[in-house]
């Protein structure tokens, strides 16, 4: 991983299969949790990785739609808000702008994502 500015490169392009997420550590991005970034329909997309509703990691979760399901209790989060699309979760995890670019993909933490 390398940094520039506030984005950290975490992965070349074609480094995170589709269908998949990388689990980014706290200490890698200076973040109170680790982040999980996805890869599904083509787009990246970035959450807080613990589970809004339990102590459970999102990129060990199930990936399809633009959705992750929790691997813990089924909870399914919008990849593109965050937004909790089902209970047992009622609180949005945080998103985080992620960039294609220089052949690799960025992270910006803390950075909320937009569109």
């Amino acid at each position: 991983m390398s940094t520039t500015g506030t984005g950290i490169r975490v992965a070349d392009l074609g480094g995170i299969e589709e269908g998949e997420a990388l689990k980014v550590s706290a200490e890698a991005t200076g973040h109170g949790d680790a982040i999980a970034v996805f890869h599904d329909g083509g787009a990246y997309y970035a959450l807080d990785d613990t589970c809004s509703h339990g102590q459970a990691s999102l990129s060990e979760g199930w990936i399809e739609d633009g959705e992750v399901e929790c691997p813990l209790h089924s909870a399914r989060f919008c990849l593109k808000s965050g937004v909790p699309l089902c209970m047992p979760a009622t609180v949005a995890a945080r998103t985080h702008r992620v960039e294609v670019h220089d052949g690799g993909i960025w992270l910006h933490p803390g950075e909320e994502a937009t569109g």
